[in-house]
């Protein structure tokens, strides 16, 4: 029986052993380490966290088992061991015969890089003589558009959740998709989130995923609905807002909850982080700042958000149509000669005048003043001809004769279409 072999049939046998017991049996110095390793993260990480990097080294060391069986320590660890695991994580199959996600990969070999590191860096004995494991090793992280749901989506949902008759439930939905928290932060709320100050309702989300602490505005709605349930609602001693029979809700539970509300509603599956996406669409889509929507969700960096800008529909489409005609002009005839001249002089000179333009350079003075018509840096063309027509009939009205022979000899020359200066 290979090493493999004896650790696995030991775990089957002792399965109330812990989970590091198989291991410890044929490789002892790996199963210390790594149990040492794992009390030290415990003390900054979080229990999810520690778990995850537990996983990711507890494969490890399986994997060393079986292909590697010379390997006694992690001292030992080379580069050649760190590759072979790359590629079976790359050839490893799911209980359905599917292979594992790119981002479960990626994670694996993240906390296997950083237990190297931190080996090396807090100076063990254990620690191999260097990383065999490197950033570029690390496939890059996917950035898939969050799954929102559209607008006519989110308001069937929203009617069946207001037609909702379990309260409990209910509650839970709206919390979901008007605050945008996690469904972790939802189950942790205390007794006492709600709060009032400045005249206006908060909700206040315990320390989450990334650790912060925030409050969030509380629509009416739900103002409402979290008054009536703490008058009729007790915690079952939990401190907790929300309980399932005095026991504490777990997200499975609210999984379950939001699912049974969008059959109801007849769309289909919905995942209850597809309302934290969907309310951040919204508010995007609808003038919101991506700072304030940063902070409503309780993101740690601008860059979290900024992947709502990339799916803002009706932003994008305004922003293009803003644009559309500058964009067509790409693709419009050459212009004339005189159109050439004609931006050129707007781009060089920028004076332009009630009736054409002021060529004039910058630099020299002015003779003329108000009498613009007479000066030889006078411009105009055929988009001033109403303009310059009814100068000139004002002139004849006035009796004005110079001033109207003025007019009507730019009128003559603006009449092959062309510049008159």
């Amino acid at each position: 029986m290979s090493p493999l072999e004896q650790a696995l049939a030991h775990e089957e046998r002792n399965g109330v052993g812990g989970p590091w017991d198989p291991i410890a049996l044929v490789r002892p110095e790996l199963a210390a380490t790594a149990e040492r390793y794992l009390t030290q993260l415990s003390v900054s990480l979080r229990p999810a966290s520690v778990t995850v990097a537990g996983i990711a080294l507890r494969q490890f060391c399986l994997h060393l088992i079986e292909t590697h069986p010379e390997v006694r320590c992690f001292s030992q660890v080379e580069r050649p061991h760190a590759e072979s695991f790359k590629a079976e994580l790359a050839q490893r199959r799911t209980f359905d015969d599917k292979g594992l996600k790119p981002n479960t990969v990626r994670l694996r070999l993240l906390c296997l890089r950083s237990f190297f590191d931190r080996l090396i860096e807090w100076g063990w004995p254990e620690a191999p003589a260097r990383p065999p494991l490197f950033l570029t090793d690390v496939p890059p992280k996917d950035e898939p558009f969050p799954k929102a749901l559209d607008d006519a989506a989110a308001a069937r949902f929203m009617k069946a959740a207001a037609e909702e008759e379990d309260p409990r439930r209910q509650l839970v939905v709206e919390l979901l998709a008007r605050t945008g928290m996690r469904v972790g932060e939802l189950c942790a709320l205390r007794g006492d989130a709600m709060e009032h100050r400045g005249g206006q309702w908060w909700l206040r989300i315990p320390l989450g995923k990334l650790h912060t602490d925030r409050y969030v505005p509380l629509h009416p709605r739900l103002v409402e609905l979290l008054t009536a349930w703490r008058t009729h609602h007790d915690d079952g001693g939990t401190g907790l807002l929300l309980t399932n029979d005095g026991r504490a809700l777990n997200r499975h539970v609210v999984t379950r909850m939001v699912r049974r509300v969008a059959r109801a509603a007849g769309i289909g599956h919905v995942h209850p982080h597809q309302l934290r996406h969907t309310l951040a669409t919204q508010a995007i889509n609808r003038g919101m700042r991506l700072e304030a929507i940063g902070q409503m969700l309780g993101h740690r960096s601008l860059e979290m958000t900024a992947i709502y800008a990339r799916i803002a529909d009706r932003t994008v489409a305004d922003e293009y149509r803003s644009v559309s005609e500058r964009v067509e002009a790409l693709y419009a005839p050459e212009p004339s000669a005189e159109t050439v001249a004609m931006r050129r002089l707007r781009h060089e000179h920028r004076r332009l005048l009630g009736n054409g333009w002021c060529t004039r350079p910058r630099e020299m003075d002015c003779s003329f003043e108000s009498v613009c018509e007479g000066c030889g840096f006078f411009a105009t063309t055929v988009e001033f001809k109403p303009t310059l027509i009814r100068q000139r009939d004002h002139a004849i009205a006035h009796d004005l004769r110079e001033r109207a022979a003025v007019f009507d000899e730019l009128l003559e020359g603006l009449a092959g279409g062309g510049l008159v200066m």
